[in-house]
């Protein structure tokens, strides 16, 4: 097991930059990717690192070879946990918390997971966590925990009721079974599968879409949908409201220019694309 507190491998995840996107792969290929503490220790540099990097728009986030992830470490998490203080597991299991959801969920810039093989128990977690997901159509999914006597814990439980439907969930939860890119889109957990070898330039497409917006509205709004799922209609109303009025003064440049745009140049129709932004010095 990774000693918490020791030099951390930066090879365990490797991190690209190219042109305006993060390409954050997890590079454990020889385990399929399988997450343990070493790997979240990286993952905790890395958003730091990437969040306050002016090179990266947008966020990807896949895995190296056959997999984007086999979930847990079995090994690591549980059998050479087995005799150890109850107070080091849960140190080590929130490490796991805190960037797979606390950290990505409401990440500053856009995220993105590429799916591209084995997606598998807890890393159902930072795929939902991303604000989208493309997969591959022969990648393969599975909520394993069943068929080895544990429960999709660590919120993955909750991260599978936020995207597919309950009675989807609640077969592959029971049965074990796996499922492919297809039926992950299908269900809504990924928003939709590609062929294997049109996955990266699909992915490169979507995040040249992102690239094209206010980074600043973008934000607000990827925060203001997560956000108000879990308020009623009238906190809801508030928080929109303030979470608008906010967002007046914080890109209120970019506002005005896409009035302008669309009322005076008549040069673009808000439905119909998106505003030539202004070139920021």
């Amino acid at each position: 097991m990774a000693v918490i507190g020791g030099e951390i491998d930066k090879n365990i995840v490797r991190l690209e930059y190219d042109r305006g996107v993060a390409w954050v792969t997890l590079n454990r290929p020889e385990k399929r990717n399988a997450m343990n503490p070493a790997m979240s220790l990286r993952m905790l540099e890395i958003l730091d690192e990437v969040e306050a990097d002016d090179r990266c728009g947008v966020m990807v986030l896949t895995g190296e070879g056959s997999a984007f992830s086999a979930g847990m470490d079995i090994k690591e998490y549980f059998r050479d946990m087995k005799d150890q203080p109850r107070i080091v597991t849960i140190k080590v299991r929130r490490l796991n918390y805190e960037w797979q959801w606390r950290r990505l969920r409401y990440f500053a810039k856009p995220t993105i997971a590429m799916v591209n093989g084995w997606c598998l128990g807890g890393a159902f977690l930072p795929v939902v966590s991303c604000d989208l997901a493309i997969a591959a159509e022969d990648a393969q999914f599975g909520l394993s925990e069943v068929n080895w006597g544990i429960i999709p814990a660590g919120n993955v439980s909750r991260a599978v009721a936020e995207t597919m439907r309950t009675r989807d969930a609640l077969y592959y939860i029971m049965t074990g079974e796996l499922f492919d890119g297809r039926k992950a889109a299908e269900m809504g957990l990924v928003n939709e599968a590609v062929p294997r070898e049109r996955l990266r330039e699909r992915v490169r497409e979507l995040a040249d879409v992102l690239l094209a917006r206010s980074p600043e509205v973008l934000k607000a709004a990827r925060d203001a949908f997560k956000r108000v799922r879990l308020l009623d209609w009238d906190l809801s109303e508030d928080y929109l409201i303030s979470k608008q009025e906010q967002l007046w003064y914080i890109a209120g440049e970019e506002r005005e220019e896409a009035f302008r745009q669309f009322l005076d140049e008549k040069s673009f129709k808000p439905g119909l694309g998106v505003y030539k932004r202004p070139r920021k010095e």
